[in-house]
């Protein structure tokens, strides 16, 4: 169960990316998902979510997971999505993106330094 492994390294790196910048809440976290990346994004989600239950940094926190298309080119000069053969001279198109799980944003709150 690989999504679990990638459950965790979003929120290990939400938690970092939080406690660098002095935040005292993560209110979302944003993910792009490869269309080729064969996971569940809605498993990673709860399986994320149920990460975050004890942890007070997280509480109310959400994850929104969007699709990264398939970017495709080929030695011929295609650009476009086609993953297995390229239409224009048959070869096998290199895939440049759509393979790829990033954390796009963390939307965190900090406190006043006046308060």
């Amino acid at each position: 169960m690989h999504e679990y492994s990638i459950a965790y390294d979003i929120y290990a790196t939400a938690k970092r990316a939080a406690e660098d910048n002095f935040a005292t809440k993560i209110k979302k976290v944003l993910v792009g998902v490869g269309e080729l990346t064969m996971i569940n994004p809605e498993q990673v989600i709860f399986l994320f979510e149920t990460m975050c239950e004890e942890e007070s940094l997280f509480k109310d926190c959400k994850i929104e997971c969007t699709n990264i298309p398939i970017k495709s080119e080929c030695e011929c000069g295609y650009s476009g999505n086609e993953r297995f053969v390229c239409p224009d001279c048959g070869k096998l198109p290199v895939v440049k993106e759509g393979m790829e799980i990033l954390v796009t944003n963390i939307e965190i709150e900090v406190e006043d330094e006046d308060d």
